[in-house]
């Protein structure tokens, strides 16, 4: 099955953003591209009836040339570039997290149109880095071009979550050239940092031979602190979506929602790919 890298876009600037990295990471992957555009109702807001009662809204002409001309841009700069246009009628988190089960990758620009100012990532991000059945990688700041310097750096703490982003982190740092970072953030009392990072480098060099991986042990008295520093060095920063000491009912941990809020690199959340499209 040829899933898809599936990127949302508004026309906002953050948007167009994050659609050349979906471009970049969709050649890197030898996969097609998607652009994809949620939109509403124009009744659909704070009106108490059902706004699709009366039959879906058409998509607009406005979107589709908008969704065109980036396509058309894209192609330009990369022309291998297989690319698909789609307007969807639904709210573009609900769209991107539903978009994410048949997907490769999907990719969310961190603010985008109708955003608050003060607000470090967009409902659509925070909603799809949560809910996805897919990685989905984040794109910050918003107004970052594509990163072409820096390891690849994973968030390393022992459980299942991270173990995932290890092996996303490692395939992640053998497309771009660069080296794998595996960081643990350990408190004063932890003392099997050193056996976490062994474990985790073991399998990254096992899977990817010929890969250069580091292995650091950072101390600090929070690891989210610690991580969104270490950013700042990196092409990419890779997460868990939950790790050790979450609570269950939490569909991102506290400290991948501070990388996708904070971080100074892009972010990829490591989800798990929908069971039904595995293949």
């Amino acid at each position: 099955m040829n899933r898809p890298v599936v990127v949302g876009v508004d026309g906002s600037p953050p948007s167009l953003v994050a659609a050349e990295h979906a471009a970049q990471e969709a050649v890197w992957r030898s996969r097609p591209l998607h652009l994809v555009h949620g939109y509403l109702h124009p009744l659909g807001y704070g009106v108490p009836i059902n706004p699709y009662e009366v039959g879906l809204p058409a998509p607009s002409e406005d979107g589709r040339k908008m969704l065109e001309q980036t396509a058309a841009e894209l192609v330009d700069r990369w022309p291998a570039l297989t690319v698909e246009v789609r307007q969807v009628a639904g709210g573009p988190g609900a769209t991107l997290v539903e978009e994410s089960r048949r997907a490769e990758l999907v990719v969310v620009g961190s603010r985008g149109l109708g955003g608050f100012a003060g607000l470090l990532l967009g409902s659509v991000g925070t909603q799809v880095a949560a809910h996805g059945h897919c990685p989905v990688l984040v794109v910050r700041p918003p107004d970052r071009p594509l990163p072409t310097d820096g390891p690849v750096l994973v968030a390393v703490d022992g459980s299942e979550s991270a173990e995932l982003a290890v092996g996303y982190g490692a395939e992640e740092a053998v497309r771009r050239g660069g080296p794998l970072v595996l960081v643990h953030v350990a408190g004063e009392r932890d003392t099997d940092g050193g056996q976490v990072l062994a474990t985790a480098a073991a399998a990254a060099r096992g899977s990817h031979p010929g890969l250069t991986v580091e292995e650091r042990v950072v101390t600090a008295p929070k690891p989210d602190e610690a991580l969104i520093e270490a950013s700042g060095e990196a092409a990419l920063v890779v997460a868990g979506s939950r790790g050790r000491g979450g609570f269950a009912g939490l569909l991102l941990g506290s400290v991948s929602q501070a990388l996708v809020h904070h971080a100074r690199c892009p972010v990829l959340v490591a989800h798990p790919y929908a069971p039904e499209h595995a293949a």
